[in-house]
């Protein structure tokens, strides 16, 4: 039996990944053990065990990795705007915690001798970059981040890297883009608008858009997420040749074609819903993200993401308007 932990699996991506590793998507996996640890957990929640906790408790990074998991997926972290906002939560949050697990899997490998190399997937983020951009950022594009955020991810990246390169963990940094369209609530996220000008309004709810619809921005849906994780467990690392953090595929589109796809599919009613109000500070932090890429070697490697935005509207009602 193959055996793996989501820690962030309270989530909306974890939650959907619990779902998806229970179809029998982990290829290469049939015989599959889920376990999720959060703080939380909605009701009713994914299919797996349940370990409530906080990846800031090293003590339990350290009794989570003795249990020797074969996959672990790391999607625990809080978003941008709370990481900005607040310096030492994220970078205790975002970063300690990938450090106290990675010492902790280290341990377990050097207890066996080595013969305990689990395969770790970390959901990095497009925020590990920082402008001036070129009109595509390509795999050869300099990761220098302009936020507190981009930062934390950044030094992830680099830690799983060294780690693996040792051969403690087998890892991967998976650089989502913004997740869209993200359903329930808004969350803390500067990015969360993006979902937020597209779910309210086929809720029959009104909407703020906080900057100029001029800006443009990289997506992929929930769906493309977990499917990007479920390919990062089983793909052949040894094709990575080293260079363990992937930009992903995803669609690029300013907010006004954002609008514009929302009005072809919803009608004008559902984009009367959504009312203009800048607001500075997201309007800052906007200004710094990258817009739109060229992921050749993600493509080559297999990862897939939907090619318009309507494809990305169309997942969310199909996925989750119902709920």
């Amino acid at each position: 039996m193959t055996r793996a932990l989501i820690l962030g699996g309270g989530g909306m991506i974890g939650q959907k990944l619990a779902h998806r590793l229970a179809t029998g998507e982990l290829k290469g996996y049939p015989d599959l053990d889920v376990t999720l640890c959060d703080r939380g957990f909605p009701a009713p929640g994914a299919p797996g065990r349940q370990i409530t906790g906080s990846v800031t408790d090293a003590g339990l990074l350290t009794k989570l990795a003795a249990q020797r998991f074969d996959v672990i997926f790391h999607l625990a972290a809080i978003v941008s705007g709370e990481a900005e906002a607040d310096f030492d939560k994220g970078w205790q949050v975002n970063m300690m915690s990938m450090w106290h697990l990675l010492e902790a899997l280290r341990a377990e490998h050097l207890k066996t001798s080595g013969a305990y190399v689990p395969r770790l997937v970390f959901t990095s983020s497009i925020a590990v970059f920082g402008g001036p951009y070129p009109d595509k950022i390509d795999d050869e594009f300099l990761s220098a981040p302009q936020t507190s955020y981009g930062a934390q991810k950044a030094a992830c990246e680099l830690m799983l890297s060294d780690f693996s390169r040792k051969g403690f963990v087998d890892g991967l940094s998976l650089r989502l883009p913004t997740i869209c369209v993200r359903p329930g609530k808004p969350n803390l996220a500067a990015s969360s608008f993006f979902s937020g000008i597209i779910r309210e309004p086929l809720n029959g709810e009104q909407a703020i858009l906080p900057v100029p619809d001029t800006v443009r921005h990289w997506h992929a849906s929930p769906k493309s997420a977990t499917g990007f994780l479920c390919h990062a467990a089983a793909l052949d690392t040894d094709l990575l040749e080293g260079r363990r953090a992937l930009n992903l595929p995803g669609f690029s589109c300013t907010v006004a074609e954002q609008i514009e796809a929302l009005r072809r599919i919803a009608g004008q009613d559902a984009v009367d819903r959504i009312q203009a109000r800048p607001d500075p500070d997201i309007m800052r932090i906007v200004q710094g993200w990258p817009r739109n890429f060229a992921p050749a070697r993600a493509i080559d490697l297999g990862f897939k993401a939907e090619s318009s935005f309507e494809e990305i509207i169309e997942t969310y009602i199909a996925d989750d308007l119902a709920r």
